[in-house]
């Protein structure tokens, strides 16, 4: 074997030892998720989110919504998501406390955040540890292959929450799309645009203080 030819065998077997590890990393949707949960401890990145109303009877077309703004998270069980458009909105877990705040009412609602997070999707992208946790709370399947993406179908496994289904949309591995399903037939389409996995949060990040004057209201 020549020079050249060893070369180039030694060239494509390491690039098969590169390649191998993408492959099972992406082979399917759960991998992905399992590979998220795993590997990314804190995140950043902007949304749009479109919530579709159920189709009425009689009805041209369902009536949409659309929203935007910054969703952040940091493990174990902490999040905020900052809605700008259209109305200023943000939700905040410190990993105690769930506060929704209304600006324009200046309203700030809160409640123990282990009454509210059990089986939502805020849950399972920033509480769950792995996939194990995610069984004991979600049935998990692979779902087919769409918009270039990888997915996730999780649906609830107790019947007394209002989260019908989820779907997650992996896109080279990080996470994309979040699809919502609710009770009522109302649809919600989140769709993240890029990650950045080491926003350097600081340490009162995800503490939230109600603005002087606002009105706490406390369930």
């Amino acid at each position: 074997m020549t020079t050249s030819s060893r070369f180039m065998h030694r060239t494509l077997r390491w690039l098969g030892m590169l390649a191998l590890p993408y492959a099972a990393a992406h082979a399917d949707g759960l991998t992905d998720l399992a590979t998220f949960l795993r590997t990314t401890q804190q995140g950043q990145a902007s949304f749009t989110q479109t919530v579709t109303a159920p189709q009425k009877d009689g009805a041209a077309a369902p009536r949409s919504k659309t929203s935007s703004g910054t969703f952040e998270f940091q493990r174990p069980s902490r999040f905020r998501f900052q809605y700008t458009q259209p109305f200023a909105q943000t939700i905040v877990a410190d990993g105690q406390q769930l506060w929704l705040f209304d600006a324009d009412l200046n309203q700030a609602t809160v409640r123990r955040q282990q009454d509210v997070l059990g089986n939502t999707p805020a849950a399972l992208i920033a509480a769950a540890p792995d996939l194990r946790g995610l069984h004991s709370v979600f049935t998990l399947s692979n779902a087919p292959d769409a918009d270039g993406q990888q997915w996730v179908r999780a649906t609830p496994k107790g019947k007394d929450g209002q989260l019908q289904s989820m779907q997650l949309g992996f896109k080279q591995g990080q996470l994309a799309t979040l699809e919502m399903l609710d009770s009522f037939g109302q649809r919600s389409v989140l769709r993240f645009g890029p990650m950045n996995l080491q926003p350097g949060f600081g340490s009162g990040h995800f503490v939230f203080e109600p603005p002087p004057g606002a009105d706490v209201v406390r369930q």
